[in-house]
């Protein structure tokens, strides 16, 4: 039978932990009790910290005998997250705590898959949660009050946290299988392009489309991993350009590893590999004053990278597409990548596009089921959707 795991410091949150699971267990829901503290727990646990501790790779003294609190903290987190994904009989997962509790127990949550619940009651849920939730799906909760004792308003957040988390793990969301889910990469500059695609593919396929703001393509792969979609249509790739040049909304240096990893049907492309994002023109580095630069709008500002930029990227994409075993094709629209790479247009740059094409060119090794195929069109001409989706096609149904 699932369990609803119930997480937290017992050593200096144990009374709430206690409080939390008594309510849980009050809606009939199987509790287990897990401890991540430090110190000799206040309450019952039925896992306890040096269990847990066990669980990092260099052993529970990593995590216990570190005599240092943020070390301490940080190792736990590793450990939690290990001890987390070895487990098979998760409802659901709720935790309790400040800043060290916060950062261990999502840290753990990040690494489960996406749609199992997850909830933090937090006392720093009303911040920036970014580095908490990531692109998971934590549910974070204020505590509103610091954790320092019950009283009449953390019982009430308390009790309606558990009321919460007993729902979401009594009754799961059915999720349809009728038609397999891909996952497409979108920017505005590329929208033509995908829009076209998801037309001509829902039909016979769940289209799931992921805005490429750093965190779109990652959530796309997280999916990937989960194994929650069957193929890819990475169209959008511009994620790279922000990861290699320092821009705000980059990829993570796994971009493209759930493709290699998994082996899922890939259709890549180089959208919008002609920009850089940075915020409004006065946080863009001085190092690239003088620079191309284009105004999206008052607090997006997009530099055009130059033909030294393609060459880096194309090479850094290519050696990861090397990696890559699955079937996989990686279309060049000779015509531009984006909406402003096009004759006329603010970042047109034929030379630059032809650094970047050349080095992937160069870079990629070509298997019988790894391929790149230039295409004479523009990337939001409706003849290089059409390929495409032909070409995906081809791969996901040989």
């Amino acid at each position: 039978m699932k369990q609803i795991y119930v997480v937290g410091t017992a050593d200096t949150k144990g009374e709430e932990l206690a409080y939390l699971a008594a309510c849980i267990e009050a809606e009939g829901g199987g509790v287990v009790r897990v401890d991540v503290g430090i110190g000799e727990p206040a309450t019952a646990v039925d896992v306890k910290a040096d269990a847990v501790a066990a669980c990092h790779p260099d052993g529970a003294e990593a995590v216990l005998a570190s005599g240092d609190r943020g070390r301490a903290v940080e190792a736990m987190g590793i450990a939690f997250a290990r001890f987390l994904v070895e487990r098979q009989d998760i409802a659901g997962v709720i935790g309790i705590g400040g800043g060290g509790g916060t950062s261990i127990i999502t840290a753990g949550m990040r690494q489960l898959p996406l749609g199992l619940p997850k909830i933090m009651v937090s006392t720093l849920a009303s911040g920036d949660v970014a580095p908490y939730v990531d692109v998971s799906d934590i549910v974070m909760m204020p505590s509103v009050t610091d954790m320092a004792g019950l009283n009449r308003l953390s019982r009430v957040i308390l009790h309606n946290a558990a009321q919460a988390i007993t729902a979401m793990a009594r009754r799961p969301a059915e999720v349809t299988a009728s038609k397999p889910a891909l996952g497409l990469t979108m920017f505005g500059v590329t929208t033509p392009a995908v829009s076209a695609m998801v037309e001509r593919l829902r039909a016979d396929y769940d289209c799931l489309v992921f805005h490429a703001t750093g965190t779109g393509g990652r959530a796309m792969e997280k999916l990937a991993d989960s194994e929650l979609i069957s193929g890819v249509l990475d169209i959008t790739t511009t994620e790279v350009c922000d990861l290699l040049f320092g821009g705000v909304l980059p990829a993570t240096s796994d971009r493209f590893g759930a493709i290699a990893r998994k082996g899922l049907p890939y259709v890549g492309s180089v959208g919008a590999l002609d920009m850089v994002n940075f915020w409004a023109p006065e946080t863009v580095p001085e190092r690239y004053a003088g620079r191309l630069f284009y105004r999206h709008n008052p607090n997006v500002t997009l530099m055009r990278t130059t033909s030294a930029e393609c060459a880096q990227i194309g090479r850094w994409i290519g050696d990861k597409l090397n990696l890559c075993h699955g079937p996989l094709r990686f279309l060049i629209p000779e015509k531009g990548v984006s909406a402003l790479d096009i004759e006329g247009g603010a970042f047109f740059d034929p030379q630059a596009n032809a650094a970047l094409f050349a080095a992937l060119k160069a870079t990629v090794k070509p298997t019988a089921s790894r391929r790149i195929i230039r295409l004479p069109f523009h990337i939001n001409d409706p003849d290089f959707a059409e390929a495409a989706v032909a070409a995906y096609r081809d791969i996901a149904n040989p």
